[in-house]
Parts: C-alpha cells; structure tokens; sequence
C-alpha cells in the first residue's frame, strides 16, 4: 500500500501542472457560465391523478380510466404528456391572459415559446403530478403554472363529459333495435314450445322417469300375477279336464240346470232298475227290452235339453263333461274365474309393455326436441341481457354527462418563487469541480500512457528482468565535477547509493575487474555513474583506473578538470604508454585514461588489438577498471569492449530512458551473449529517493553535530 501510494505521489508530481491548469480551466469555466447566466425563477403547482373516485356510476369511472394500450405505459405518463400539448398550453394562455390582463406580457408568448418553459415530471411511488415553470419573473411563473394546472382540469372534464355523451347517443339507438329481438326471441322460444309441447325440459324428463319406473314396477307385479294365474289354471284343467272355457262354461251350466238335473235322476234309477232286470232277466226279454226302449227315450229326451243348456255337449250327447256335482261345479267355475282374470292380466301386461315403449320413445325424443329449445332460450335470455346492460349504461352515461367529473385536482397552487432556481451556483460549482477532477485525472492519465520513458525503479526491473544494483540520487550541480572531490565524498546520503552500488557488484561477480558502464541514449548519466562510482571504489582503497572509451563525445577530463591529451589514441598509436598516458586524480587511489586526440575512425581504434592490450594492460595494473563507453543506440563500441570485460553496467534514468529502446538494447546484448551484469537507475529526485533508499540525512546530520 505505501508503494503504491508513493507511485501515486510520483504520477501527480510529474503531470500536477497540466492537471492543474486542466482543474483550473474548467473551474474558471463554471464562474464565468455562473456571471452571464440570467437569473431564472421556478413555481410549481400539483394535480393528484385519480381514475377511480371520479363519478357515482360505474361508466362515469370506466369514462374516465386512461386506457393501457401497450406494456409499461401507465395513465399518469399518458396525462403528463397531454399537459404538454398544443391544446392544453393553448387554454394556459387564455386562462393567464385572463387572470393578469396581461399585465405580465403573457400575450406576448406563442405556445411554441410557453411549452420550453414547461416542465412536468410525476412524483416518485405517488399519483401525483407537478407542473413547473421558469421565467426571468416569478409572478409570471406562478401565473403559467397555475394557468396549466386550471387548463388540464378543465380539458380533462370536457373530454370525459364528451365521451360520456357519445356513449349516451349510441345507447339511446341501440336499446329500440335490442327490444325488438328480446321481442322476437320470446315469440320464436313461444311458438317451438307450443309445437314440441315442451314446457320444462327437467321437470318433464323427471316425470317421464318416474312414470316409466313406475310402470316397470306394474309390469313386474302383472307378470307375477300371470304366472299364477296360469299355474292355477293348470292344476284347474288337470282336475276338471275342462278342454277350454267354453266347454268349462257349459259343463258349469248343464250341471247346474234344475231339468237336467231331474232328468239325470231319472236317468240314472232307469240305469238301476235296467240293472237289476238284467240280473233276472235277458236282454231279450220284454221286460228288460221295455226298460232299454224307456232309458233310450229318457236319454234322448236329457240329450235336447242338454243341447238347449250346452250345445257343446248335447252334440256330443255325453254326460262326462257335465258338471252334475258341487265340487265339480265349484271348481269348473273356478277355472272360468281364473282363466278370465288371466286374460285381463294379460292384456293389462300388453297394455304395460306398450306404454312403456311409447315413454322410453319420449325420453329419447325428448333431448332431440330441446336442442332448439335451448338455443332458443340462449337467445332470448342474451338478447334480456343485452337490454338490461344497454338499458343501465344508458343511465350511467346520462349521469356521467350530467356530473362534469374530473380525474385531476389541485392540490397544491404555485406561488411565486424569492430564490432563483437556475443556475445553482453550489451545483454548478460542484459539477464543474468533478468534471475538472475527472479532466484532471484524464489527461494526467492521457500523458502517463503517451510517455514511454521509465519513471522509477521497479519499471526498469519490471521491464528488463534484470537485476536492480541500485538507485542513485539525482546529484546536485556542485558535485557533478569531481574536481575538488570533497563535495562528493564527505556528503553521505550521496556517497552511501555508490558505496551500494559497488558492493552489489562484488557480491554478484566475485572478481570483477573489469566493467563497462553504458547506456541507451545519451543523457541518462553514465559518465557520472562512472566517475562517481569510480571516485567511491577508490575511497574504498581499490587502486581503480576510469578509461573514457567514448571516442565521439569525451567527458571524464572535464569531471576531473584534466586534460584531454595524452589518452586512449595516443597509446594504440604507440607514441606514449599506458603508465605514460595514465593521468591521476586528487583522489587517493584513482586515476583517469582520457580518449586522447580525437580521430576520425573511432570504431577502428577500439577493434584494434593495441586497444585489446591496453585493457589487458590495465587489468594487470588496477584493482578496478571502469570503461565509460558510448550510449548503445549510437553505436556498437559498447558490444566490443564488452567482450573483453566481466559484464556491462546499464544506466538508466526516469523520464529519459525510452523503453522500447531500452529493450531493445537489452535484447541485442543478450543475443550476442554479452553478460550484463545489472541495472542501475541514475537521478532519481528526493522523494522518490525516500522511497528506494533510507534516507542518510539523519545520519549525516549526527555526523556533523559530532564533529562540531
């Protein structure tokens, strides 16, 4: 978190000027919007909006509901923007026009100019609608408010009286033309029922079931009733030998005849007396055959009268179907009483069976019949219906026309307004404050991604993968030049970075001797992390020799006032040696090989093998060499020296180091197999610093204090 809030630091340190003037611009922006602007004052009035407490009837209401024609429109929207209409705004300027006498120069508004003026908005979760107006005069703003809120009730209670009267007119047409179809429909249901005697399908159906149950429960008991009836009249036949109830009839009434029955008497004492002749006497003889001439005529005489009774038997002359005693009469009529009332069993049984056929055929008739008596039905009770609703709605619209109902209310009348409502300086000012800050931040954002250049450490270690020797200060201008030396060496929060530096290389390359110091571009400060580092690995008694390889553009005579002459083209020419050559510092332990003369070639100087033998040289002669050469981007000298030595040193610096080119250098290097030993970042300023490195100044400070 503090890293990060250091990088922060370090962002709006670099690109606080153009964020502040980008704030400053946009705040002198609000000011100057906020004194040209005029002064605008704002009144309100409120209507409640409610569709459902508007009239006593049901139409009135339903006249009055803004209708829903799509999904998420809702009537207090459909009514806000029906404020806002020509029709509406143009009532508003009659009505205020009215109320001032124009006074106030509302005639002077065209309805184009009064709707810019109008603002209307529903109030959150409520039914309530607001209507605002803002002019340069707060009596006029109240005035048009108030105008428009007048004007909408008004409007409102005109159109829903106008519907209601539509309504009432197309009712007042419609309820003669449903009369006559009631009338028609109860004369057509009428005349079916008169045709198909149906009267009440259900009742009549019940009645049917039940006659035809109970005619099923007759016709039980009559075939029970039969089938004794012919179980008697078998065992009577049996007894009587009766053939039939005629010849039953007959025996019953020969039997019973007072002649017959004389005649049977005497029939049979002549049998007796014939008898007993016969047993004394022959047949031939006279008194035997007078006897058979007597019963012949008595037989023939009991044959007419029984022909007279019974015809049936006085044919066959035979007294054996003759009933002569009373038993034989008793149950011969038997046999005729029960052979009747089998027949009239019988025949009511036929007469059952049919009648329930005739009502099983009612009953399924009977659906087929009630069809058409249903639709009939159907029809007449719609069409009563449809009179009965056409006949109410008909009153409630005539009660709605009369009632002048209104969906809208005010509830609260605009007035006018002491403070201006726009601009708000306090909104003004806070909008342009963040829009300033989010501008500011932009463009700091803008420039940090357009720079490529390195801003502190960790992008150098981020972006290389290489490893941070260290982080050295930004010097001041006294200490750049190291001649004299003591401004350099006795100040420790500058000497301390090096003094790191330094041992970050012997712990990394447990023998180095032999170092070149490079960098991208020129200007990132490698001859003075030469020098300096130089400068400080003396202090440290290491016998160290700088040899200034950057044959173009020489720089270490200057930062330790020496001369250029003699140098590095003098000894690969062979006119001086390198011990000749060698120029000594005022610092213990240091000394300094200059370039020399300058030459044309420098690239062929530093290829030669007398340049070879010169490093050669000097590694056998010094603890500690440093080879400043030039920036890599200028030319290959650097990748050349650097294959004699133990690895190249790379300098770089924050808002200078490109690092595409940075990377580019690193890759090249690494390709042609170049160790590179580190990384270091050059001039980094003091809070920065505070971050990288504790800081010395305490321990400096105690330092002097100890020596006063």
């Amino acid at each position: 978190m503090e890293k990060g809030f250091w990088s922060v630091l370090l962002v709006l340190k670099r690109r606080g000027l153009p964020a502040l003037i980008t704030f400053t611009a946009v705040i002198g922006g609000a000011v100057a919007y906020l004194k040209v602007t005029p002064r605008l004052y704002e009144s309100s009035s409120r209507l409640i909006f409610d569709d459902r407490r508007t009239s006593v009837s049901d139409l009135g209401r339903d006249l009055s509901q803004t209708s829903i024609t799509s999904l998420g429109n809702s009537p207090l929207a459909n009514q806000a923007e029906l404020i806002k209409s020509e029709r509406i705004l143009t009532q508003a300027l009659a009505i205020a026009e009215n109320s001032d006498g124009g006074q106030n120069g509302s005639t002077k508004l065209t309805v184009d100019e009064f709707s810019q003026g109008i603002r209307v908005k529903t109030i959150p979760a409520t039914n309530i609608l607001e209507i605002s107006y803002q002019s340069k005069n707060p009596d006029l703003a109240a005035t048009y408010a108030n105008a428009v809120a007048m004007a909408t009730i008004r409007d409102n209670i005109k159109s829903i009286s106008s519907e209601a009267t539509k309504v009432r007119q197309f009712l007042q047409q419609q309820l003669p033309q449903a009369r006559t179809q009631l009338q028609a429909a109860e004369v057509a249901e009428n005349n079916y029922r008169q045709q198909s005697s149906i009267v009440d399908f259900d009742e009549q159906t019940k009645s049917l079931v039940q006659s035809v149950a109970s005619l099923e429960d007759q016709q039980r008991t009559l075939a029970t009733q039969l089938q004794e009836a012919n179980s008697r009249l078998e065992s009577l036949r049996q007894v009587t030998q009766a053939k039939g109830l005629d010849t039953a009839y007959e025996s019953v009434r020969g039997g019973q005849d007072q002649e017959l029955q004389k005649l049977r008497a005497k029939l049979a004492e002549q049998e007796t007396q014939l008898i007993e002749a016969r047993l004394k006497f022959t047949d031939s003889h006279p008194t035997v055959v007078k006897m058979l001439l007597s019963r012949d005529a008595l037989r023939s005489l009991y044959a007419q009268e029984l022909s007279r009774v019974a015809p049936e038997s006085g044919a066959n002359n035979s007294n054996n179907n003759i009933a002569g005693d009373p038993i034989s009469q008793d149950l011969t009529s038997q046999l005729i009483t029960n052979e009747i009332e089998r027949a009239a069993v019988a025949e009511k049984l036929q007469l059952t069976q049919n009648n329930i056929a005739q009502l099983r055929n009612r009953l399924t008739q009977l659906p087929l019949q009630q069809q058409p008596l249903t639709a009939l039905i159907r029809k007449r009770e719609e069409a009563a219906a449809s009179l009965k609703f056409l006949q109410a709605k008909f009153e409630e619209a005539r009660i709605a026309e009369a009632q002048k109902v209104s969906t809208l209310q005010v509830i609260q009348a605009a007035k006018a307004a002491s403070i201006a409502s726009s601009p708000k300086p306090n909104v003004v000012l806070a909008l342009a404050g963040t829009f300033g800050l989010l501008l500011a931040t932009g463009v700091v954002i803008l420039l940090e991604v357009m720079d490529n250049t390195l801003h502190d450490a960790s992008e150098a270690e981020e972006l290389l993968k290489l490893p941070l020797l260290g982080v050295l200060p930004r010097l001041p201008a006294k200490t750049l030049a190291l001649e004299p030396a003591d401004g350099f060496l006795d100040n420790v929060a500058l000497v301390e970075p090096y003094r790191m530096l330094f041992k970050s290389l012997e712990f990394r390359t447990s023998e180095l001797q032999l170092l070149v110091v490079s960098s991208t571009i020129s200007g990132e400060g490698k001859s003075i992390v030469a020098s300096h580092l130089a400068a400080v690995s003396a202090m440290l008694s290491r016998r160290t020799l700088i040899i200034d390889a950057d044959l173009r553009r020489p720089v270490q005579h200057t930062i330790f006032n020496l001369p250029a002459k003699p140098g590095i083209t003098d000894i690969v020419e062979g006119n001086i040696s390198l011990k000749e050559a060698v120029q000594p510092t005022e610092i213990e332990n240091l000394s300094v090989l200059t370039c020399g003369g300058i030459y044309g070639r420098p690239s062929q100087i530093l290829e030669s093998a007398a340049m070879k033998k010169l490093i050669a040289e000097a590694a056998a002669n010094y603890d500690f060499v440093i080879i400043d050469t030039p920036p890599l981007s200028a030319c290959a000298d650097t990748a050349t020296l650097a294959k004699q030595c133990e690895g190249v040193l790379m300098v770089t610096r924050p808002n200078i180091t490109v690092k595409e080119v940075l990377q580019r250098a690193v890759s090249e290097l690494n390709n042609n197999h170049i160790p590179i030993v580190g990384v270091v970042v050059n001039g980094m300023t003091s809070q920065t610093e505070q971050y990288y490195r504790y800081p010395m100044s305490g321990y400096q400070m105690k330092r002097l204090k100890a020596k006063i």
